[in-house]
């Protein structure tokens, strides 16, 4: 019986030790969490460039990368900062485009590990050349990515969500410093028969009014301000349920849609290319004439943010064959037009589809062509992109995106005093007589169907 008595103690000081020594290892894993610094996206931009600027001053000039096929010299064109991401304690990633000295853009991958001040680059890979991507990620259930290869990715990998997409989205502006007066025009998203836009909250720091823009339809927020609105934000956020676009008709006359705009001209070298483009196919209808030329940019043009791009001046899309989307779809529209074919433009946004929230890649623009009764959709840059999905893209607009505003050479009163606005997606602004760009960040958080029937 004493003998029982002796173990017993020595089980029950065993026990005792071992959760006092389990004790003691979670206090001390505690302390070491409430030690670890938070990180900001601030916090992984300041990182990503620090380490590049570290290999350009290593690699004389630039930053060097090799590939099974070729030697690359790169230089920064900008960090994504929508993509940044902190994975946990002292892990990051970063997205960054990098211009190789041939001209070819890069989307470079990073991961990161370390405090702020002193992070350094683990993992390096190619994600996209010129927009077209060698893998896509996906996520599993744990919340952790992984690469997959594009020939193995779904639909909605590749950016598509069909038939109905539901979502908040916030567009959010950032006022620069401003030493006199100023103006600013931003799109308000309309409803139509694709789209349910519900304006939810507006914060801006004066009083707004709301313009009709009359040859398209488009609704502008429009305010007055002044150099002590300087560094203020101003937010709108929407609630938005968007369909997926099918070819569709409409009761307005096309043919003003046949006209010239400032940066799509018509006729002369865009007719002649047309002509040459469409040749024998003049004969079979405009659905085939416009899958030739949507074709043809598909295959000369290349999705390329470098140099000038962003402004949709076909001409310089025609010379340069390199441009974003708005490069890809005003030469589309110029050569249409120029073969007799209504077309017309727009722009928005495309809400992610791999992921339920976060920051949003800037604008997208797409056209809309008329054939045999009806509008077709078409998205140029895309198929561009994903060529799996050139089919799709010719007669279909995805459910994931928010169209802003319509048409070009907007004009308006009260209007900038440089004249008609281009198009509307980022805020037109002007501080005195001057423009002026603000810093503008879109973001969108994706409706779960509990949280969509809770509000019914």
């Amino acid at each position: 019986m004493q003998n029982l008595r002796i173990i017993l103690a020595v089980v029950l000081v065993a026990m005792m030790a071992c959760n006092s020594s389990t004790k003691q290892k979670k206090e001390e894993k505690t302390l070491a969490d409430k030690n670890i610094p938070k990180v900001v996206t601030a916090d992984i931009e300041a990182g990503i460039k620090a380490n590049i600027a570290k290999k350009v001053e290593e690699g004389g000039g630039y930053f060097n990368m090799t590939t099974e096929s070729e030697d690359l010299r790169l230089q920064l064109v900008r960090v994504h900062t929508e993509y940044l991401s902190n994975l946990g304690p002292r892990r990051h990633f970063a997205c960054v485009d990098l211009a190789d000295v041939s001209g070819d853009v890069y989307d470079v991958d990073f991961f990161l590990e370390g405090d702020p001040g002193s992070m350094v680059v683990t993992e390096t890979t190619l994600h996209k050349l010129n927009g077209k991507p060698f893998y896509t990620w996906k996520q599993r259930k744990d919340k952790t990515w992984y690469r997959m290869p594009v020939q193995n990715a779904s639909s909605d990998l590749l950016g598509v969500i069909e038939g109905e997409d539901k979502f908040e989205f916030h567009y959010e502006v950032t006022l620069p410093e401003m030493k006199e007066s100023a103006k600013m025009w931003i799109p308000v998203p309309q409803s139509d028969r694709f789209q349910t836009v519900e304006l939810l909250n507006i914060e801006a720091p004066v009083k707004h009014q709301l313009l009709e823009e009359q040859q398209y339809g488009n609704s502008i927020f429009y305010i007055e301000l002044s150099p002590e609105h300087s560094g203020k934000k101003l937010e709108l956020v929407y609630d938005v349920v968007r369909q997926e676009k099918k070819p569709y008709e409409e009761d307005s006359e096309p043919t003003k849609y046949l006209n010239a705009s400032l940066l799509m001209p018509i006729g002369d070298r865009f007719e002649i290319l047309a002509d040459s483009i469409i040749g024998d196919k003049r004969k079979e209808g405009a659905i085939m004439q416009a899958r030739a030329l949507y074709d043809y940019i598909i295959d000369n043009m290349r999705y390329m943010k470098a140099g000038i791009y962003g402004t949709g001046d076909a001409v310089y899309a025609c010379d340069a064959l390199t441009g974003n989307c708005t490069e890809f779809h005003s030469l589309f529209i110029s050569l249409a037009r120029s073969a007799g074919i209504p077309s017309r433009f727009a722009v928005g946004a495309s809400i992610p589809s791999d992921r339920d929230e976060g920051g949003i890649d800037g604008y997208h623009c797409w056209a809309e062509f008329y054939a045999e009764g009806k509008w077709w959709p078409v998205d140029i840059s895309e198929a561009n992109k994903y060529t799996a999905l050139a089919t799709y893209y010719f007669g279909r607009h995805p459910a994931n995106r928010i169209e802003f505003s319509r048409g070009r050479d907007l004009q308006i009163e009260p209007g900038p005093s440089s004249g008609p606005i281009n198009f509307l997606a980022y805020p037109v602004m002007e501080i005195g007589k001057n423009p002026a760009f603000p810093k503008t960040f879109f973001s969108f958080h994706r409706k779960a169907e509990q949280e969509t029937s809770e509000n019914l």
